[in-house]
């Protein structure tokens, strides 16, 4: 496994092994005891997945603490772009953001540690994302800004994304209140 350092303190692309043969291949998409060893001590208790056609973009979504997530992100099927922006008061990064691109062909990882907003959209359709979180998912701590705030200026490289009606209505950065 390879950890690569982001221009986000804390943001890393996991590049896990992957072995592959005539057969397929086979990867370890977490061992608890390699990541402990690299530093990253977050334990997960909750795993979302969700499919979604060419286009769509989901985010800029984080939970408020006491709920606030970590999340280990990849794509299992298809390919996004996937983007952490950091919402850290007393960060020098405060309010910039970093993107990676994860498919089903390179199997990269992204950890997003808590005190980040997370999006992605995806570049093929029917594209499987699947996250590890290291708290439950809690509605009433549940916030988002705005994908194309221009505060934050993410290059999300298209041009007119599938956006649902919530994150359309999100905040803008400049009214968030940082709590982390």
């Amino acid at each position: 496994m390879e950890i690569i350092k982001t221009n986000l303190d804390g943001v890393l692309i996991i590049k896990p092994e992957v072995f592959a043969d005539e057969r397929g291949y086979f990867f370890e998409s977490y061992n608890e005891e390699k990541y402990y060893s690299d530093g990253l001590t977050s334990i997960f208790v909750q795993d979302n997945e969700s499919k979604s056609r060419k286009n769509v973009l989901r985010g800029l979504h984080f939970q408020v603490p006491p709920y606030e997530q970590g999340k280990l992100v990849r794509v299992m099927w298809g390919a996004a772009l996937d983007v952490a922006v950091d919402l850290r008061k007393h960060s020098h990064t405060f309010g910039k953001w970093t993107g990676a691109t994860l498919s089903r062909e390179n199997k990269q990882m992204l950890w997003i540690p808590p005190g980040f907003a997370h999006g992605f959209v995806t570049l093929e359709d029917d594209t499987v994302f699947f996250y590890k979180c290291t708290n439950v998912y809690n509605k009433e701590s549940e916030r988002s800004i705005l994908w194309n705030d221009p505060d934050l200026n993410v290059e999300w490289g298209v041009n007119d994304p599938v956006i649902s009606e919530k994150d359309k209505l999100a905040m803008r950065f400049r009214e968030f209140v940082s709590p982390f």
